[in-house]
């Protein structure tokens, strides 16, 4: 991929999952409630989205919004299907979008913007193509065409058969496995389930 136009990280897809987490008091926290809290995630990432994207500039409306949540819930009803057979993350596992529906969310996003193969030759290197925006496009179209291209390079890629849900009590991230033992995102987690196991196993009957 030509250095001076780089992909979209595929990182971003887990990233954008992880907007939804435990909030610390048994529910569920949402980092995409609003505008602001789009701008102060994309900001975040500068260097993450490819496609030239301006991240450092750029700030959410309420269609963009709108737009990357519905995003968000094609990955993960995409990461649910992935971690198969075994369950998905509880925040919304009563709700997901049908794997259908979430591959035609995810492929309308990575189709916002029409790219045009762009022949590039950086002194001293050899000559590359790689795709860049067929012509001027509006920061919230380039955010969901990234956004959706760097979700389905992680499912298509190495990562996915790593990607696990954390059945922790109180956690509802997806992960990637590190070990072949690791059962949870993190030791907090492990933690948890342990002290959760041992409460089960010598609780009175009755």
């Amino acid at each position: 991929m030509d250095p001076l136009i780089p992909a979209p990280d595929p990182a971003l897809a887990l990233e954008l999952a992880l907007t939804l987490r435990h909030d610390g008091s048994g529910g569920v926290a949402d980092d995409l409630t609003d505008p602001v809290g789009l701008t102060d995630w994309v900001r975040r990432r500068p260097t993450s989205f490819g496609y030239g994207f301006d991240a450092a500039g750029y700030t959410a409306n309420p269609a963009n919004l709108g737009r990357v949540r519905q995003l968000r819930n094609a990955v993960r009803a995409l990461f649910a299907r992935a971690v198969r057979p075994a369950p998905p993350s509880s925040a919304d596992a009563s709700r997901l979008l049908p794997v259908p529906d979430a591959l035609e969310v995810l492929n309308t996003a990575a189709g916002r913007v029409p790219a045009v193969p762009v022949l590039r030759w950086p002194e001293g290197k050899s000559p590359v193509l790689s795709p860049a925006p067929a012509g001027p496009v509006a920061p919230g179209d380039l955010l969901l065409t990234a956004l959706a291209s760097a979700a389905g390079a992680f499912l298509t890629g190495p990562d996915a058969a790593r990607l696990r849900a954390c059945h922790a009590p109180r956690c509802v991230r997806y992960f990637l496995k590190e070990h072949p033992r690791q059962e949870w995102c993190k030791p907090a987690c492990g933690n948890r389930a342990r002290v959760a196991r041992h409460h089960e196993r010598h609780r009175p009957a009755g």
